[in-house]
């Protein structure tokens, strides 16, 4: 039996070309989108190798793969993977880290200039025929100067400070793991409380992963504490926000806008109440989403696959048996 692959996502011309480009000869890619449920049976009891990115890999699916070995993420957040199942079965896990932190802190940037100028909000109204010319001004706002409080300083939030930096921000942190003084130093950040970093901050970015400890680790209680203009950036995780608090904070003015890229389930109901505000900005989980991404997530997954079958350990594992 030669190398089979099932492929969790939807594949685009693009996504087909990449595995095309890199699988390794003699190995069979099946794409699940494009399955009927027979031919999901099938591949399910064949495949040694799955590829996800938010698919999820849950238990009641593993135990339909008896000869699976790895399980690959095109990403770095595994929280759609069943780790327990998947040890049990003494299934790998690996994962990509790292290789979509340009995408996500440039993806953060864009958010926060597009909230500080109300591009989007602004964009609509001028297509309709309104020329808001000087209307919006007294609430439209520079990042120069202004305090950028990062919540997790991962690979990341590091990218998000340098490229902050860059508009001429103060940057702190707060992280459960603080930096050393000399790689606080090197990217010019300075690490502060939690509680101090919500009351301070005029724009505040979620770089943290969805763990029990994070979820709804931003609530009502913290947006009391924050400044009425402080903007909220969740590219993250959805859960890590309370959805339901932060669209009251918005309604009462108590925020001047969220940008969020997650949400708390996904795809997002029609009737979710941030999407009738005009001071949030809300995106279909694309943070990570370039071109330049998928290659190389595409690439690291198919070079993984093809150091397992050559005796050796995949990069980047998550769960190693």
């Amino acid at each position: 039996m030669g190398t089979k692959v099932i492929y969790f996502e939807k594949v685009s011309p693009a996504a087909h070309e990449f595995i095309e480009t890199y699988k390794s000869p003699g190995t069979e890619v099946a794409y699940w989108d494009q399955l009927n449920e027979s031919q999901r049976k099938l591949c399910l009891s064949q495949a040694q190798y799955l590829i996800t990115a938010a698919f999820p890999i849950k238990r009641q699916l593993l135990e339909k793969a008896p000869h699976v070995k790895l399980i690959q993420k095109t990403g770095s957040g595994v929280d759609n993977i069943d780790l327990i199942a998947a040890a049990e079965m003494e299934i790998m896990v690996s994962s990509t880290p790292g290789v979509n932190s340009t995408s996500v802190a440039e993806m953060t940037i864009g958010m926060i200039l597009c909230l500080y100028r109300k591009l989007h909000f602004l964009d609509r109204e001028t297509k309709q025929g309104k020329w808001l010319m000087f209307e919006y001004r007294p609430f439209m706002f520079e990042m120069k100067g202004k305090t950028h409080g990062i919540i997790g300083i991962g690979n990341i939030g590091k990218q998000v400070a340098r490229l902050s930096k860059g508009f001429g921000t103060k940057i702190i942190y707060f992280d459960a793991y603080r930096l050393s003084p000399e790689k606080e130093k090197e990217l010019g950040v300075s690490y502060v409380p939690l509680k101090d970093l919500l009351s301070t901050s005029d724009i505040m970015s979620l770089h943290v992963p969805l763990l029990p400890e994070t979820k709804n680790m931003i609530g009502e209680k913290e947006f009391r504490l924050m400044k009425p203009n402080a903007i909220l950036i969740n590219v993250a995780r959805g859960n890590i926000v309370d959805e339901l608090a932060l669209a009251q904070a918005l309604k009462e003015g108590r925020l001047l806008g969220a940008g969020l890229d997650t949400f708390a389930s996904e795809p997002v109901h029609k009737d979710n109440p941030l999407f009738g505000l005009d001071n949030a900005l809300v995106t279909p989980h694309i943070a990570g989403g370039t071109r330049d991404v998928l290659e190389e997530v595409l690439r690291l997954s198919f070079q993984n696959i093809a150091k397992m079958e050559g005796g050796a350990l995949p990069d980047n594992i998550i769960r190693k048996v």
